[in-house]
């Protein structure tokens, strides 16, 4: 483990016990982290609570209080809550309780156990229901996904037979969800056939985008790599409409419509044939506090879009089967770091430790892996 990584897990170990005697011993009414805001700035109506974690549980806690503290995806889920007051138990009406539960506390800060998400959530996917370390990330993907499919089907069971909104007439797509609305962006896949330089393409919709990592760089770095131009030759060659036939051709991928909530998932587990198995890619990413993506396509709907980083899952650890999830999160300017049921308030200059190691050599290490950057229009 590296001297900052220790440096600041004693840290917290330390903030937590001065938090533990500090209640228990002076019996006070005020909280260490409610201290460490001050009273006079601390946000009115805004509540930081940590979640218990149920043996293996941080990588749902991590993503939970990142989605929570995603403005737009919060108001949706309360707003759900209000609108849903007898629906059968989904893993969207446990998360609204939860949710709920943490903006109506009487105290401001403090733990909650989310009892209720995690059992249906190991109802719901079998791979969960276990005590095994879990990936965030693929929790994240789930849990979207999941949740736009619920909408949709109580869409369905709600409209008149004959209406329309719900999964869409034959042959055209279901009319968006909020879900689409805060998360989905476009991409669009161009290819160039280099015989009669005919482009065409083809669209595919994303809840995140998936970047691989190299070495001393940065999320912009990333993300230009990501649309760089492929030749496709050889064996690989483009089926061109055009010629009818098997052309050599350039293909990229670009950013035709940009979501109000950008999901980066940095790509920091892959397979090694030498050693027979994933290991963790701790590479140094620098990820910005302000970012906009330059790999649009010509006709992108939102190409001058301005994003704020308002939410980091960060993997603590070696390996993909080993270590722990917390996260760090914005919240009316100031960042604060939930590790569980723990909630500390950081310094900004703090971020920079989590952007990875600058040497390559195999070891435990704390570092970005889904960035949450949110519109700066919809804020």
């Amino acid at each position: 483990m590296s001297v900052n990584n220790r440096r600041n897990m004693l840290l917290r170990m330390s903030l937590r016990l001065v938090f533990n005697l500090h209640i228990q011993f002076q019996g006070a009414n005020i909280s260490q982290l409610e201290r460490d805001i001050g009273s006079d700035q601390f946000p009115p109506n805004e509540h930081y609570f940590g979640l218990v974690n149920f043996g293996n549980t941080c990588y749902s806690n991590s993503v939970l209080q990142a989605l929570y503290f995603c403005r737009p995806f919060r108001e949706k889920v309360l707003e759900y809550k209000a609108r849903n007051k007898r629906t059968k138990e989904t893993l969207l009406t446990c998360l609204a309780d939860l949710f709920y539960s943490i903006a109506t506390q009487k105290k401001k800060v403090g733990s909650i156990a989310p009892k209720k998400f995690i059992a249906r959530l190991r109802k719901e996917k079998e791979e969960f229901d276990n005590y095994m370390q879990q990936d965030a990330h693929e929790f994240l993907n789930f849990l979207i996904n999941h949740i736009n499919e619920i909408i949709l089907a109580e869409r369905n069971q709600s409209r008149p037979a004959g209406g329309k909104g719900g999964a869409g007439d034959a042959g055209s797509p279901p009319e968006p969800t909020w879900v689409h609305e805060i998360f989905q962006g476009i991409l669009t896949s161009e290819t160039r056939c280099l015989n009669c330089e005919t482009v065409s393409s083809k669209d595919e919709d994303f809840f995140d985008l998936q970047v691989d990592v190299d070495q001393n760089t940065s999320i912009t770095h990333c993300l230009k790599c990501f649309s760089n131009t492929e030749t496709l030759c050889s064996d690989n060659k483009f089926k061109c409409d055009h010629c009818s036939s098997y052309q050599e051709a350039q293909k990229r991928m670009r950013v035709k419509k940009l979501p109000m909530i950008l999901a980066l998932h940095l790509k920091r587990f892959k397979y090694v044939e030498q050693y027979n198995r994933h290991i963790k890619v701790s590479h140094r990413v620098v990820f910005p506090l302000e970012l906009r993506l330059f790999n649009t396509s010509d006709d992108a709907v939102n190409p001058d879009r301005l994003y704020d980083l308002v939410a980091v899952v960060i993997h603590c650890g070696s390996g993909p089967n080993r270590g722990h999830y917390i996260s760090i999160v914005k919240s009316h300017g100031f960042w604060l770091l939930f590790d569980d049921d723990m909630v500390d308030k950081i310094d900004a200059a703090t971020i920079e430790d989590f952007y990875g190691l600058t040497s390559d050599i195999q070891k435990s290490s704390e570092t970005g892996y889904i960035l949450f950057y949110q519109s700066r229009d919809c804020s």
